[in-house]
């Protein structure tokens, strides 16, 4: 072997996961599925519905004026984006479920001292262990990956990403509504017991099937949640997808978590800059119509690009780039509603085709370890974006975020969609 082909062996395998694992066994039910995704659902309730309210909990803690709400809205994520690999790799070693419950359990225990925190550093406290001890999205999709593959995987994160949307619109909704009687400082507390709820549901469920080292060029019987057998994708000679599709993954994830969360802070400042006298009702609606696309139209999207994933991601991120740069023109109630619509399009496609890519990915590799570094990278997306936003919005007014993010938007589109232009131009040699 030449020293290149010894350098390219080391490389890669240094960039692949640890482990090489086959399923083992039937996968979950239909309903223990739609179970993993319920649970996620209650007990992301109070870490997606109340960080908007920031800038009422921090005056009773002592910061009158609300100066550390930006920075305290992204810690939780900081620090889950450090902790998420490392509860991935434990995952594998010591078992999905565990992992799964001491996110649950972290998640209402830090909860708990946020609700009941007196001082700014307490409570702050509280957001850095439930961004250590959360992680409830990656543990529960680790979860899934050890006991699903291929079209019945993707399809149970596609379910679990229309979890997460149904409490990004739900959840802010329930926290105002309670507010009147309760203090959002407080409902922490309260919202703890859902997280506990959770924790209840899943020790109910099964330890996800075990598994056995993958053979060379061997394949494994796929089947959808409901039983229906699917012919195995194609795969390398060491049986997983190829590391570069990996890696493309890695970083189409942080680009669309940029690209989309850049412009969520200050897209109410842009509304009522465009549109004087909007109420702070149509202001909330005009936030979640992305998130409602995705509710109603990700079933039918998955079943139309599970076999063309890179397609949709591409067309995906042409509508985020088409609806970002429309933030930037538009004036009126009826633009606005158009806008987020098509970048509600984007998203959707965005999502499930990034749920097949992770599916493809997860064949023969360790899903704790590959789904916590996936995490990783979508967090770390998040908090670029927020440091992004509010440079932007400080420099340049609220328009720069959006604007922002078409840029990246537009670059994502070319990556995707003429990744092998230069290959197709490049003249055959004649033999």
């Amino acid at each position: 072997m030449s020293p290149m082909s010894r350098t390219k062996t080391a490389t890669t395998a240094r960039i692949e996961p640890d482990a090489v694992e086959t399923k083992a066994g039937p996968g979950l039910a239909r309903r223990q599925v739609f179970a993993v995704a319920g649970c996620y659902f209650v007990a992301s309730f109070a870490a997606l519905g109340l960080p908007p309210y920031l800038t009422e909990i921090l005056p009773e803690l002592g910061d009158g004026a609300a100066r550390w709400a930006g920075l305290l809205y992204i810690v939780p994520t900081i620090f889950g984006a450090i902790g998420a690999p490392l509860w991935g790799r434990l995952a594998d070693r010591f078992g999905r479920k565990k992992l799964l419950l001491r996110a649950q359990l972290g998640l209402a225990a830090a909860f708990l001292l946020a609700g009941w925190a007196d001082s700014l550093p307490t409570f702050t406290a509280a957001l850095v262990i439930q961004g250590v001890l959360g992680g409830t999205f990656a543990a529960s999709n680790g979860y899934l990956g050890a006991a699903l593959e291929g079209h019945a995987l993707s399809r149970a994160l596609t379910l679990m990403q229309g979890s997460a949307r149904a409490a990004l619109v739900f959840a802010p909704i329930v926290v105002g509504s309670l507010t009147p009687w309760l203090s959002p400082h407080r409902q922490y507390a309260l919202l703890a017991v859902l997280p506990l709820t959770a924790a209840v549901m899943l020790a109910a469920l099964p330890e996800p099937p075990r598994t056995r080292p993958a053979a060379p060029q061997a394949t494994t019987a796929e089947a959808e949640a409901d039983g229906t057998p699917v012919a195995p994708a194609a795969a390398g000679p060491s049986g997983r997808a190829p590391a570069a599709s990996l890696r493309a993954l890695y970083a189409i994830e942080f680009a669309f978590v940029f690209s989309t969360v850049i412009s969520f802070p200050y897209l109410i400042s842009l509304i009522k800059e465009r549109i004087p006298g909007t109420g702070p009702m149509v202001s909330g609606v005009l936030f979640a119509l992305p998130h409602m696309c995705y509710l109603i139209a990700a079933i039918p999207v998955h079943s139309l690009f599970r076999n063309r994933p890179r397609a949709g991601i591409a067309l995906g991120f042409g509508c985020i780039a088409l609806g970002l740069a429309g933030h930037g023109i538009a004036g009126s109630l009826t633009a606005f509603v158009a806008v987020r619509l098509v970048l509600g399009a984007g998203l959707t496609l965005g999502l499930v085709c990034m749920s097949v890519l992770a599916a493809d990915c997860a064949k023969g590799r360790a899903p704790g370890g590959l789904f916590g570094s996936i995490e990783f990278f979508s967090k770390a997306g998040a908090v670029a974006a927020g440091v992004a936003a509010a440079a932007g919005n400080d420099w340049f007014g609220p328009t720069a975020p959006v604007l922002t993010g078409t840029a990246i938007a537009l670059v994502t589109v070319l990556a995707t969609a003429v990744p092998r232009l230069p290959r197709t131009l490049r003249p055959r040699r004649s033999l």
